[in-house]
């Protein structure tokens, strides 16, 4: 709980949203939230966008019982993630945050909501909370379940907990083979465990994507090559503006658009953008892309997958370090072409499935740094000469993107079988 705290204070002195709302955390709901509904727990913004069409047909079943239709809330742990609750769903599902996990908080939380059933996601294991469902026969489910390898053998070290607190879920859906072995080699029961597949695959353009796309247009119109580096973490941006500056050398005419991961980061990253002497466009001001714009910063929210829509080559932020890489399935809504850093570890399965139907370019690890030491410099050269190679071959940049729709298209389903299965164990 002390931990936790410091988490919330060193966050909120760059972000003030997370100062707001703080008795939330600690169970104090607002009273205008309906109570005997559906509890469904999304971290923060990625994991939200990922729920999208889970959410959007578990809306569309209108679950009811003796009193109606069934309440849906939708709770987040971090302030972006509140925010693209209220972006995606609006009034069609109610929010709050998740409290901190001490028995006090969620006893009060599970008090006022008197959910039927709760529903986590991929790897986000509250024991004092899930043990306490379990005990007021509260249904539990964990949808999209992903546990790797290396999460494996350190959770281990925990099976006291985690052991016990994986048998409480009623059913588990696990994202693959590999993630439900994974499971089993923890002591999850194989009982009501199995695969469904991945959510992040069910992903659509929907009328407000559309409206958004057109929005963006206004300030993005070009005919220039775009590279878009997205979902950027520190050091990211560092080795993208390396890489820029030799792929200015070649195509001159190309534009740059950053969008990093944390708001928090907005106004560091334009400074470091100025810092090297190009000409910065930035979202949040309005200003318009000109001829001799270097770099678009996309510092806004829920904007970042309409803007795929102007792409000619994506490459995914936090990949090039422990971060493990973001979602590449988003780009290839569009088509796009996507180049990776050599860390996809959060999204091992989707990269085997794009290697194998040829749908991605990823870097190989740098084995050592060059005469100077600079293994950044290396791994810059080295993205620079991967993305030089796309936006130089229309029929490359063709080939990725029609190749990863498909792997998109051809594993979507993940959505219809969990909403399938809440609704069995409601009944």
């Amino acid at each position: 709980m002390p931990l936790v705290l410091i988490f919330i204070i060193v966050r909120s002195r760059n972000n003030s949203a997370y100062r707001q709302r703080l008795i939330e955390r600690f169970g104090l709901l607002p009273r205008v939230l309906k109570p005997n509904g559906i509890i469904v727990h999304a971290a923060s913004v990625g994991e939200v966008i990922a729920l999208k069409s889970y959410i959007d047909k578990l809306v569309a079943e209108s679950l009811t019982n003796e009193r109606g239709h069934l309440p849906i809330t939708l709770t987040t742990f971090t302030p972006t993630g509140s925010a693209q609750v209220k972006k995606l769903f609006g009034d069609k599902v109610q929010h709050c945050y998740l409290p901190f996990d001490n028995f006090i908080s969620t006893s009060l939380f599970l008090t006022k909501l008197k959910p039927k059933a709760m529903v986590f996601m991929e790897t986000e294991l509250w024991p004092n909370l899930i043990a306490q469902c379990h005990h007021q026969q509260i249904k539990l489910m964990l949808i999209n379940a992903r546990l790797s390898t290396k999460s494996v053998n350190s959770y281990q070290k925990l099976s006291w907990l985690i052991t016990p607190t994986l048998n409480h879920f009623d059913k588990v859906l696990c994202q693959s083979q590999v993630n439900y072995n994974n499971f089993i080699k923890l002591g999850r029961n194989s009982n009501d465990c199995e695969v469904s597949g991945n959510l992040k695959f069910d992903i659509s353009l929907s009328e407000e994507l559309h409206a958004k796309q057109e929005k963006l247009k206004q300030v993005l119109a070009t005919k220039r090559p775009v590279w878009i580096v997205a979902s950027t973490h520190p050091g990211d941006e560092t080795l993208a503006l390396k890489a820029f500056e030799q792929l200015k050398a070649s195509i001159a005419e190309l534009l740059l658009i950053i969008v990093p991961r944390h708001p928090e980061r907005f106004d560091e990253v334009a400074k470091l953008c100025l810092s090297k002497s190009f000409k910065l466009a930035r979202r949040s001001r309005q200003d318009i892309v000109q001829a001799d714009t270097d770099i678009f910063l996309l510092d806004s929210l829920g904007e970042l997958l309409p803007t795929y829509a102007f792409a000619t080559v994506v490459t995914m932020g936090g990949s090039f370090s422990k971060v493990g890489g973001h979602n590449p399935l988003e780009p290839a809504l569009y088509k796009k072409p996507v180049v990776v850093g050599n860390n996809m570890s959060n999204f091992s399965e989707v990269l085997t499935q794009l290697h194998q139907n040829d749908a991605i370019v990823q870097l190989v690890a740098e084995a050592a740094a060059n005469s100077h030491g600079d293994n950044d410099g290396n791994v810059a050269d080295n993205l620079a000469t991967q993305v030089l190679a796309v936006l130089n071959s229309a029929e490359r940049q063709k080939t990725l993107g029609e190749n990863a729709f498909q792997v998109v298209k051809q594993n979507q389903g993940a959505s219809i079988l969990s909403v399938k299965q809440l609704k069995l164990l409601l009944e």
